[in-house]
């Protein structure tokens, strides 16, 4: 068994493309519109075979900003394969405005991470 893909409601379908494409080697599909729901949808696909779809609809509300641990979603990490390239994307994210909310560093599980927002406040880790 494989897992398909993951899906994240976001608010700005565009912005959120362009920022997996830049900085995460994203490939985007083209975009997929139903005009009667007012979905909105983009496949991204990574060069391991994993992908993440953002949705957005007319309707969306932001998410609730929490200041405690919730049950359901909680990041997205990505493996980039060594600690340089985690400082570096680390360090360029950080320059572009995504607050990194810990790290780089060795984690108490062993992984060397860094761990921060996307441009929506979706937590992301950046792993070696």
């Amino acid at each position: 068994m494989q897992l398909a893909h993951i899906a994240l409601y976001v608010q700005d379908l565009e912005g959120m493309k362009d920022f997996y494409v830049q900085y995460f080697d994203a490939s985007a599909n083209t975009k997929y519109h139903n005009p009667k729901t007012g979905l909105q949808t983009y496949f991204l696909s990574f060069s391991d075979g994993a992908r993440l779809e953002l949705m957005t609809r007319p309707e969306l509300t932001p998410h609730p900003q929490q200041d405690a641990p919730a049950a359901g979603y909680n990041h997205i990490a990505f493996m980039l394969g060594s600690r340089e390239r985690v400082d570096a994307l680390a360090q360029e994210l950080s320059l572009a405005g995504c607050p990194i909310l810990s790290g780089p560093r060795v984690t108490g599980d062993g992984y060397y991470e860094a761990s921060l927002l996307d441009p929506e406040g979706n937590l992301l880790e950046l792993v070696a």
